[in-house]
């Protein structure tokens, strides 16, 4: 057991690690000085396929060794939790639609106020929640109906490291966006869906 609960956190600690190189502003600038203009039509595909594979193994090792049942949800409650969570699964899509500048690396290594960083063009699911992703994440997480062990400990540590990487995102949107940003904060809640006139 206490084998099995480490080679899964060994795996959260090495997708974590990858994932947070790859998401870095040093990195892009690498990318974009490697491959010019084309960094932006090529970097979210990447990524997000980058993403799924290394994500792979910690499934595998999570399906293979799950751990002791802590609890199991009954119907028709658990058919909620999975509606919940279905309805959080098109939360993310929507949000790359909703702000498709926020993603591209060129804007992201800019700074307010210039051509490249754009206007923030609040729209979609971003005039109730600052972090659709966050949202979505821990929606999708905390609502599966069933409990083992292992899977309490990655939940626990994704939602830490899910939190720690929308603190990050936010200030990355403050450097592109600057009093723009700084005023949406106000006005809009980062994780609970909510909107302030």
């Amino acid at each position: 057991m206490v084998s099995s609960i480490l080679i899964l956190v060994l795996c959260l600690f090495a997708f974590a690690a990858l994932h947070s190189i790859v998401a870095s502003l040093r990195f892009k600038r690498f990318l974009r000085r490697r491959l010019g203009p084309r960094v932006d039509t090529l970097y979210m595909p990447a990524f997000s396929v980058m993403a799924v594979l290394t994500i792979l193994p910690l499934a595998y090792v999570l399906y293979k060794n799950p751990g002791p049942f802590l609890y199991i949800v009954p119907s028709p409650w658990r058919w909620l939790m999975v509606g919940g969570q279905l309805a959080a699964a098109i939360v993310a899509p929507r949000a790359f639609r909703d702000a498709p500048h926020r993603f591209r690396v060129s804007s992201q290594l800019s700074g307010p106020g210039t051509a490249e960083a754009g206007h923030l063009d609040i729209r979609g699911v971003y005039r109730w929640v600052r972090d659709p992703f966050l949202l979505s994440g821990l929606v999708i997480m905390w609502l599966t109906p069933f409990m083992t062990v292992n899977l309490l400990i990655i939940y626990l540590l994704t939602t830490i490291y899910l939190y720690m990487g929308s603190l990050h995102w936010e200030s990355r949107l403050v450097a592109q966006f600057g009093d723009e940003y700084r005023e949406y904060q106000k006005r809009v809640h980062r994780i609970i869906p909510r909107h302030k006139e």
